[in-house]
């Protein structure tokens, strides 16, 4: 496990902050858990936290972008975005199947009442923040 040095933007808490109580827990836990898997890749050293589109995004350097965000048209589940014009999302339907939820080909999807496949979705966050050293691989290292 490297030195990890996150860098977050203060608009990223107020964003959190402003997130309903219900939603706020399972958001954080999101964040926490990004944070924790990048804490495990040797080979990030730096985790950048900032608004994309005014989400909570995360961005390292060999990595894709990683989004999260609850919506207020979809009041009953939050989600965590990749970039579309990767093969993040196919990759994950591929090696995971039925275990999450899918948005198309940018997004995994969560019921506010649902229990998260938490080793699962750490592959996931582990293939976006390294894509770029990982995308050659046939199913991205996972």
């Amino acid at each position: 496990m490297g030195k990890l040095m996150l860098k977050t933007d203060p608009k990223v808490d107020q964003v959190f902050a402003g997130y309903p109580e219900t939603v706020r827990d399972k958001m954080q836990f999101l964040r926490e858990l990004v944070i924790e898997t990048a804490k495990e890749i040797q080979s990030i050293d730096e985790l950048e936290e900032t608004l994309k589109w005014g989400e909570p995004s995360f961005v390292t350097k060999n990595g894709s972008t990683l989004r999260m965000d609850w919506k207020e048209k979809a009041p009953n589940q939050y989600a965590m975005y990749f970039q579309c014009t990767s093969r993040l999302v196919d990759t994950f339907r591929l090696v995971f199947d039925q275990k999450f939820q899918y948005e198309g080909k940018r997004a995994i999807v969560f019921q506010l009442n649902q229990k998260i496949p938490v080793e699962e979705l750490k592959e996931c966050i582990r293939a976006s923040l390294t894509y770029h050293n990982v995308k050659h691989l046939m199913t991205l290292g996972i």
